[in-house]
């Protein structure tokens, strides 16, 4: 399994807005690809003392499933216009993991 982890900071005041994008666009598009080998994502949300991060893990089977979501040079961002619109900045590429011992509770 790999997981994608991805990074992205925002305002307080344009929190909310990058997260109705992400939840109610972003992912559902991601999701309706019906990419084979495409697991799950997580969105998750801190702050900063001023600035908000956002982090996404997405779980794959391999690195062709990455590939099928992304294309040959699958460490590219995957930001849409309108969440880079309320972004103050973001990871240009994302990193991936080699998920080497996961342990269901």
């Amino acid at each position: 399994m790999i997981c994608r982890l991805w990074r992205g900071w925002t305002t307080p005041d344009n929190a909310d807005a990058y997260e109705r994008i992400v939840r109610g666009e972003v992912i559902p598009g991601i999701e309706a690809r019906k990419i084979p080998g495409f697991r799950h994502i997580d969105l998750m949300r801190r702050d900063l003392d001023g600035e908000i991060e956002f982090q996404t893990l997405m779980w794959f089977d391999d690195l062709d499933a990455i590939k099928a979501f992304m294309g040959e040079d699958y460490s590219v961002s995957h930001v849409p216009l309108e969440a880079r619109a309320v972004l103050n900045s973001f990871d240009d590429r994302a990193a991936h993991y080699e998920v080497i011992d996961r342990r269901e509770q």
